[in-house]
């Protein structure tokens, strides 16, 4: 199979050539970078797939991301949809800071259902399930007023 020629211009080449030396980017990236260099200096993909470790659609898409929209294009990872986060940090600290205080009249240690329940009271928070606040606090490492 024939491939497509890439002629990266001198500042292109250096962007790639920024990529491939600083230890600064993803291991995808550099990646894509040596196949961008590699295809510019007319190396056939059987040898960049042996060298680099990679697919030949790996080498294909990175070709076809450069052909599309150019270097920064073929070179970056592009955003990947999703559902966008419900709670902020702003709640996260919110929750973190009332488990650090004093549990409510009546019980010794927050537990998590006081937490969501206590939460809810708050302002900016709105509805909080048990599992998001245990969720929340999982990434704190807290451990809920225990002394």
């Amino acid at each position: 199979m024939r491939q497509t020629e890439l002629h990266l211009t001198d500042e292109e080449r250096e962007l790639i050539e920024a990529y491939r030396v600083k230890g600064l980017h993803h291991a995808r990236e550099v990646n894509r970078a040596h196949i961008l260099s590699a295809l510019d200096r007319c190396v056939p993909e059987a040898q960049i797939m042996a060298v680099l470790g990679v697919g030949r659609t790996a080498i294909w898409r990175t070709r076809s991301a450069y052909l599309e929209g150019g270097v920064e294009y073929a070179l970056q990872d592009v955003a990947r949809p999703g559902k966008p986060r419900r709670y902020d940090t702003d709640v996260e600290a919110q929750v973190s800071a009332l488990a650090c205080s004093e549990p409510p009249a009546g019980a010794q240690r927050w537990t998590l259902e006081l937490l969501g329940q206590a939460a809810q009271t708050q302002a900016g928070i709105g509805t909080i399930s048990r599992e998001t606040v245990r969720r929340l606090l999982k990434k704190t490492a807290s451990s809920r007023g225990a002394s």
